[in-house]
């Protein structure tokens, strides 16, 4: 069995310079590039007289100042944030200090205060006290006179993540659920490989037009995506299978075998992918692990 995917990685902008990428939505990229975070993080504002703010990015002073600008005095009244990686949210109290704005977000109560002990990019790359002013389930519209955004509760790369629909118009804004220019990567505890499945398998009965992620080019067939990425994933899964299946019984060593041309710079993330899709086999009965599964603990079939 043989998935290949096939990337966007060719995106056209210029740091912090507002860019139209459809009608009564601008996209500014954060100069916070990075191997996870692609050529940085994308910030959207939505409408045209009155704003909204979809992820306000890193905490920076250049990118808040572009947001202002490219605000041109239309007052900023919401600010959305899709998860609280600290990428995408700590901006949001400066943008509302300067602008009285409202945050909205999934929020962080009802996960755990304390970080993973080995994460993809350092320990501090989660604010896990993220509390919005305007907690929102799956489900919730906020009716504007000039929009309508729908939260889609979407957990797997992070347990709080929301995808936005901007109703009327098959736009949504996939955060880092979906993006074209790689596939999301899924790391315990703070991810979910079975969480990640089921809400990619939620947008596939959706008809939308248009992805708008937080990192990267926008997706123009993005039910297509959403299945081969769901594709790709089964494809993994049996790779670590056939990997355990011979003898290849730790996720450490399991890495090299799935990913032989990774970048080192990589690694660390590519184990916790393996530790997810091992998670996952075990909740279905699959493989089998004496304990929780660290990168050195022995594997079986089960």
């Amino acid at each position: 069995m043989t998935h290949e995917l096939t990337f966007k990685t060719t995106m056209h902008f210029a740091y912090d310079e507002p860019a139209p990428v459809s009608p009564g939505i601008v996209r500014i990229v954060a100069e916070n590039p990075s191997p996870l975070t692609f050529k940085g993080t994308n910030t959207y504002l939505v409408g045209m007289t009155e704003l909204a703010v979809i992820d306000p990015g890193p905490a920076n002073e250049h990118h808040l100042a572009a947001i202002m600008k490219a605000a041109a005095g239309r007052p900023i009244r919401q600010i959305f944030v899709t998860h609280a990686h600290r990428d995408h949210v700590d901006g949001a109290d400066a943008l509302k200090a300067a602008t009285g704005a409202e945050i909205l977000g999934f929020g962080r109560e009802a996960f755990a205060p304390v970080g993973p002990e080995t994460t993809p990019q350092g320990s501090e790359f989660i604010d896990y006290v993220f509390t919005p002013d305007v907690k929102l389930a799956h489900g919730d519209v906020v009716d504007e006179k000039e929009w309508r955004l729908q939260a889609l509760h979407t957990p797997g790369h992070a347990p709080d993540h929301l995808c936005f629909a901007l109703l009327g118009r098959g736009v949504v804004f996939s955060g880092d659920h979906v993006m074209a220019w790689n596939t999301t990567l899924v790391a315990p505890p703070e991810g979910n490989m079975a969480d990640y499945v089921d809400s990619l398998s939620l947008l596939l009965p959706r008809s939308d037009s248009v992805f708008l992620p937080g990192h990267g080019g926008r997706l123009d067939d993005p039910q297509r995506t959403v299945r081969a990425y769901l594709l790709h994933r089964r494809w993994r899964e049996e790779q670590v299978l056939d990997a355990i299946r011979g003898g290849v019984g730790t996720i450490q060593s399991i890495v090299p075998v799935i990913y032989p041309t990774i970048d080192r710079k990589l690694s660390s993330a590519a184990a916790l992918s393996v530790q997810a899709h091992v998670e996952h086999l075990i909740a279905r009965g699959l493989v089998t692990c004496d304990g929780s599964p660290t990168w050195d603990r022995p594997l079986s079939l089960a």
